[in-house]
Formats: C-alpha cells, structure tokens, sequence
C-alpha cells in the first residue's frame, strides 16, 4: 500500500468516476483502475462497486477510506510543514518550581518572539524534569542537588546520559507571607516553625525524599500540606499562614511585594544545607542557540539577585 494509491482511491470516490478522477489526477483511466485494484487486492477489500453511470464505495470501502483519509491529511500536514522550509523551531524547558525559571523564560520568549519558535515551560515534579530531558521532550531542567541528595540524583543522571551543570550555590531561606507572625525576624529556627504547616511540592506516591525540591525535606514536620502548583503554593502561605524553603530573595516582578524570604537559622539538630541549582542536558547533545540564551538568563537573574 503506497500514499500514491491512497490518493487514487480517495479521489476515485471524491468524483465517483474513474474518468473524471484520471483526469484530475493526470493520468490515464487505465492507469488509475489498475492502480486501485491493486490496493483492493492488497487490502483484501472491494472498495467500489462498478457500474455504467460510474461508481460507488461499499460499505467495506467507506470505513477502509475513512482511515486511509486521515493518514493522507497527515501526509500532507508533514508535507507542508517541512516542504517549505518554514519548520516552528521548538524550545521547552522543564523545572522544578522556581520563579527564577519562569522569569527567565519570560525575557527568552521576548527576545526570540513567537512567530518562529513554539515555547513551553513545564514547572512540574522532579522525577519528570529529569524524564523530559532524559527522552529529548525539553532541551533543558533546572533543578538543584545538595549533600542530601547528590549521590542520588547523580546516578539517576548517568543512568539517563545526563550531566549537570551548576549555576548557583545559595543558603536555605524560609518563604512566608508579609503578614505572616514571623515575616520580620531577621532569621528563623525550625522551633519557630512548628505552629505553622509546612508547605512542599508533591512528587507523587512512594516518590523518594531525595526528589523533594525542599532543602530540608528529611525534617519532621508536625504538619505538612503537599502542592501541585506555585500559584496554589502562595494562596495556602497567605491563607494559612503557613511556609515552605526556598533559595532566596522572593521576585517582586512576579509575585508582587506580598512575599518575604527570611534567613533559616540552622541549629544541631535541623542543620542547614547549600543547595547548588543549575540545569541537566542530554550528555551527547549540542544545545540550541535559544537554550544558551535561557541559561543567559538565567544567570543574569543569578546576579541581580531574583528569586530562583
């Protein structure tokens, strides 16, 4: 079975005649009636019934053609597409939940626009960031390793011929709402926290802690809410007074001034950890030149101190 032959056969039943479908198609009725012969015997379907007024689909020949229209249409969407040469270069990047990330993509997307590229982002769990790069669906994740959880995701990576490459090394912070009870200490300690729920990112069931993008995700916690989402994340900070970890300086560009990022204060017992955020890529691949651009940004977003 050939697209050509496909084409014969749509367009016999478009005209329901041989003679008018040949000359449309420029060839000859001969050639035609042959060439849809040979497909009904291949598929093993009389797809037309014949007769002296021209002809018509059986039933057999109405559903065969149905499909065989839909992989046609497809044919010559792929056809249009890259016979052009107007191909929509595509750059998505997936990322654990970080504004930095989204800032980032926002200064990207003005530079390049969108007449050319199609852009997506994906704030999503740390296993699928990982994934996505892993199988070539985003260019790039941006995610952070510490003491914690290095060794792990280190051989998730070489399993996945993945390589990280390090941006930034930050502190621990502790990300509130303004009118929190504890917005304006200079510094915070874990027994401060606990009238409070901890908010942290789902990352799906029996999901290892080493995959959490909280720093301190090893912490008992006497109450905890999971998120699905960053936007839903800050509704619950305001709303239940509640808080989450976080690397820095919260992005006023983004989230307004209703947010605060304060210093945790580490002690023996609930020590703080560095977290090291930067970026995986394909070990093998030669980056875009709209991923070098992100990355651009991304450190640029690094130096003027925006929340990552």
């Amino acid at each position: 079975m050939t697209l050509q032959q496909i084409r014969y056969a749509l367009t016999a039943a478009e005209q329901g005649s041989m003679n008018k479908a040949a000359e449309i198609l420029y060839i000859s009725q001969p050639t035609l009636t042959t060439a849809v012969r040979s497909l009904e015997n291949e598929v093993g379907v009389r797809l037309f019934n014949r007769t002296n007024q021209g002809i018509t689909m059986t039933a057999e020949g109405r559903d065969f053609l149905m499909q065989a229209r839909q992989i046609y249409q497809q044919y010559e969407l792929l056809k249009d597409k890259y016979a052009s040469g107007q191909v929509r270069k595509k750059f998505k990047v997936s990322c654990q939940h970080y504004s930095l990330a989204a800032k980032a993509f926002v200064e990207t997307v003005k530079k390049y626009g969108t007449g050319k590229f199609d852009f997506e982002i994906s704030e999503t769990r740390t296993m699928d960031v990982i994934t996505d790069v892993g199988s070539a669906v985003s260019e790039l994740g941006i995610l952070f390793i510490s003491d914690y959880n290095r060794r792990y995701l280190e051989k998730l990576f070489k399993e996945r011929e993945l390589t990280f490459t390090g941006l930034v090394t930050v502190q621990a912070f502790v990300c509130l709402y303004c009118g929190h009870p504890l917005a304006k200490n200079e510094s915070i300690g874990f027994e401060e926290l606990a009238p409070y729920p901890n908010m942290s990112f789902d990352q799906g069931e029996n999901a290892s802690l080493f995959l959490n993008e909280e720093i301190l995700a090893d912490n008992e916690y006497p109450q905890t809410i999971k998120v699905n989402d960053r936007a839903t994340m800050l509704n619950l900070l305001k709303g239940l007074n509640g808080y989450t970890f976080c690397p820095g300086v919260i992005s006023e560009e983004l989230h307004g001034s209703d947010y605060v990022a304060v210093p945790y204060r580490p002690d023996e017992d609930n020590p703080g950890r560095l977290m090291e955020i930067g970026y995986i890529t394909r070990s093998r691949s030669i980056l875009s030149d709209v991923a070098l651009d992100y990355i651009i940004e991304l450190k640029k977003c690094f130096n003027s101190g925006s929340e990552v």
